[in-house]
């Protein structure tokens, strides 16, 4: 176990916490974080921090609100009771999908919440798979970025054949993401074209690449509703694919998205841990979920011990 190290945890993700403390040999820091009767936040450390390195596990996932502020009162406590480093470990960003003004009067809601855990007090910040890379500079204090493309690519290569696999970006905005994969795993390459034609006439979805007769794995950072992955899948099957299959880093499937996977000609999603799946996994039998924990664990084990992390970022 490393010296001067804490790990705490918020009620967001708490099974993850575990599985990080776990595999860094040591228990979660005792905390109380629960809520009052009128739905206030109430937080207590109950052990001693005082010059300690502590990181504080805490997805922003739904209920996005409250896991936010959860997140910034254990900060603050953690500042008050004197902690000499507090690191903000945020699996899953929430607000990254609000990055820029994309009509008039709207807010930059993940620069407010950047800004929101700088001034709680966290002295930096660890997160995974940024829905926008420039999120990172919303930060005025240093932020790790990574990425969950190892441990998907593990996964991928035991169980895929490489050489008829065909990685597939859901849109324009994602293929870099899928280039790099392909790219990896020594395999081709296919962009989904979507483009209305006109008003009140449905979405025509062009495939750019070969994919008859070959299996397909649809890749991208986020799925939500599904929309975007179901549809994609859909036009897939229309052009001849043997199989597909989709893979994400957030899983954050609300609304129709668990129904939409499972009527769906998807086969396998393959997803990791960033957000709790537990009450999802038994709702669609599809999903694959993968760890992120022991890459949380090594990077914060060297954030500790002040040594290089970027061998961790591809």
């Amino acid at each position: 176990m490393p010296e001067g190290i804490k790990i705490i945890t918020g009620n967001a993700h708490r099974k993850l916490a575990e599985e990080v403390a776990s595999y860094l040999g040591m228990p979660l820091c005792d905390a109380t974080v629960t809520t009052f009767s009128d739905g206030e936040i109430m937080v207590q450390i109950n052990e001693n921090v005082r010059g300690t390195d502590v990181f504080v596990i805490q997805p922003t996932c739904a209920p996005v609100n409250h896991n936010i502020m959860e997140l910034l009162l254990i900060i603050d406590a953690l500042r008050r009771a004197s902690a000499r480093r507090v690191t903000a470990v945020i699996p899953y960003y929430g607000y990254a999908r609000q990055d820029r003004k994309v009509q008039p009067r709207v807010p930059i809601s993940s620069r407010l919440v950047a800004d929101l855990i700088t001034v709680a007090g966290a002295n930096r910040v660890l997160t995974m798979d940024l829905h926008a890379g420039q999120i990172q500079g919303f930060f005025d204090i240093p932020v790790d970025h990574l990425y969950a493309m190892p441990v998907l690519l593990d996964y991928i290569r035991s169980h895929y054949d490489s050489e008829r696999l065909v990685i597939v970006s859901p849109d324009a905005g994602g293929v870099e993401r899928a280039r790099t994969f392909a790219r990896k795993l020594g395999s081709s390459l296919a962009i989904i074209d979507k483009r209305r034609e006109r008003a009140n006439v449905a979405q025509v979805m062009h495939v750019i690449g070969d994919v008859k007769g070959k299996d397909t794995l649809i890749l991208d950072d986020i799925i939500d509703t599904g929309g975007t992955t179901t549809l994609a899948a859909q036009a897939l099957i229309e052009h001849g694919a043997r199989s597909v299959n989709a893979a994400c880093t957030h899983a954050v499937l609300s609304g129709p998205a668990i129904e939409r996977l499972n009527n769906s000609p998807i086969k396998e999603v393959i997803v990791t841990n960033t957000i709790p799946l537990d009450s999802k996994q038994e709702a669609c039998r599809k999903l694959k979920v993968l760890s992120i924990g022991l890459l949380l664990a090594e990077a914060i084990k060297r954030i500790h011990e002040e040594t290089s992390i970027s061998s961790l970022f591809v």
